[in-house]
């Protein structure tokens, strides 16, 4: 019976052993001796620049009757707004009516935005520009809720773009955390990997998610084998236990 005992302490390590744990899925961790999380250094912002095939939307506020109606505005005529988007053509400009292509690629949203309201005011002295990116989303697959999502405001972290999708799984992999960024010119897309479990990830060149990003997130390699938590796996755990003890007590009885 001390052996039937030995497997049934072992059998129960095993289990307890394949729990996720804090240090497993935990956010946010300070490296310690026996969890070495890697360190990255801080990076400044770099604000978003535009690139071949985005879309551009402008607003042009004009009193310019004249003007509102050539430029066909399908919003009050009387309020001199007028709406449209864009695309950014292979050569990085956009075709705006009344105005010579414009070069706009490698411009951030507010040098886009003087760009083309200073092209406007040549031809309309009173002219005003808003500029904003329309293909302002990011997309999450693998182990999260896999869409495609809004970036809501300037400066959007990975945990608030994560948030957004119902957090990781708990069968993702943090450690190896994926994003995948375009870049222009037919370069190929860059490949961001990071564990997002470090604190050091804040202010790092992975902490902010930019228009067009891809956020991969791999499942843990163990994760067939993981339970999602110690509380959730005592039934589990007491129920194994019995059917084993069952089967071992009536081995026993029989070879008695």
């Amino acid at each position: 019976m001390k052996k039937y005992n030995w497997i049934i302490l072992a059998f129960i390590a095993v289990v307890m052993s394949s729990c996720y744990s804090h240090r497993v899925i935990g956010y946010l961790q300070e490296p310690t001796k026996t969890n070495k999380l890697p360190q990255y250094d801080s990076a400044a912002y770099e604000p978003y620049r535009i690139r071949v095939n985005d879309e551009i939307i402008y607003r042009l506020v004009t009193m310019d009757e004249t003007m509102t109606k050539m430029l066909g505005t399908q919003t009050n005529i009387s309020s001199g707004q007028y709406a449209n988007s864009y695309r950014v053509y292979a050569d990085g400009t956009i075709d705006l009516p009344f105005l010579q292509p414009i070069k706009v690629q490698g411009l951030t949203e507010v040098e886009a935005q003087d760009t083309i309201r200073a092209a406007f005011r040549e031809i309309i002295p009173d002219a005003d520009v808003k500029v904003a990116l329309y293909n302002k989303y990011f997309s999450v697959i693998g182990d999260a809720h896999s869409s495609q999502y809004y970036i809501y405001k300037e400066k959007l972290n990975i945990f608030q773009a994560l948030a957004m999708t119902g957090d990781v799984m708990t069968s993702g992999d943090r450690r190896h955390i994926r994003i995948i960024r375009p870049r222009d010119n037919g370069q190929e897309p860059e490949i961001l990997e990071f564990d997002i479990r470090t604190n050091s990830i804040i202010d790092s060149k992975y902490y902010y998610v930019y228009p067009n990003d891809v956020i991969y997130v791999a499942r843990q390699p163990n994760s067939f084998y993981t339970v999602p938590s110690y509380s959730g796996f005592i039934g589990l755990i007491t129920s194994s236990v019995a059917l084993l003890t069952t089967v071992l007590n009536y081995v026993a009885y029989i070879y008695k």
